[in-house]
């Protein structure tokens, strides 16, 4: 049976900081790198070995794939990369809320970018470019934290807006999976591999 290994990147001075960060390719910080190394021992402890791995091309998603193991054989694909948060890029919740008082994310979007409707469509077709659930061996996607979430929505046949449930910390491992002919969440947010 076909798993995805879902991998946030590690930490980002921005992603610290709570920080919307879609489009800027931030480095990791120290401690990121660190959990990114940790990231590949705590795969190998959960039993995952993926042969297939795909990363976004931001700089603290593929520096994370390296650190992790995830490096040999990696498949670079834009349909990885973050939400494009348009005039709300690099700006925290709290300073939107400043010019936007109740702004939601998932309820009203970003000026300028990507919809979660949009996203949405994107995660649907990476699943459906990997193929089918029953296949062989274990792929490894190698992202951002809001992205991840809406691609767990899509797979459990959920609307994008449930990504708000699944929260994804930096430097986690999440597994979905199958159980019969159901299409499950087996792991979520794992975070192991931090301050290791």
């Amino acid at each position: 049976m076909k798993r995805l290994v879902l991998v946030r990147h590690g930490e980002t001075e921005w992603s610290a900081a709570g920080r919307h960060t879609g489009r800027t390719d931030v480095p990791l910080t120290a401690d990121g790198e660190a959990a990114a190394r940790g990231l590949g021992p705590r795969l190998a402890e959960l039993g995952l070995a993926p042969g297939r791995r795909l990363s976004s091309p931001r700089r603290r998603a593929l520096d994370t794939a390296r650190l992790a193991g995830l490096g040999d054989g990696l498949e670079i694909t834009d349909e990885l990369v973050e939400l494009d948060y348009g005039e709300c890029e690099g700006r925290t919740a709290a300073e939107i809320r400043s010019d936007r008082p109740g702004w939601d994310l998932f309820r009203d979007g970003c000026p300028g970018g990507e919809t979660f409707s949009a996203a949405g469509r994107r995660a649907d077709a990476l699943l459906g470019r990997l193929g089918p659930d029953d296949g062989d061996g274990d792929v490894a996607l190698v992202g951002h934290g809001h992205f991840l979430r809406v691609l767990a929505a899509r797979y459990l046949g959920f609307d994008p807006s449930a990504a708000r449930r699944l929260y994804l910390g930096t430097a986690s491992i999440s597994v979905l999976g199958r159980e019969h002919d159901w299409r499950t969440l087996s792991l979520w947010n794992d975070q192991a591999a931090v301050g290791r």
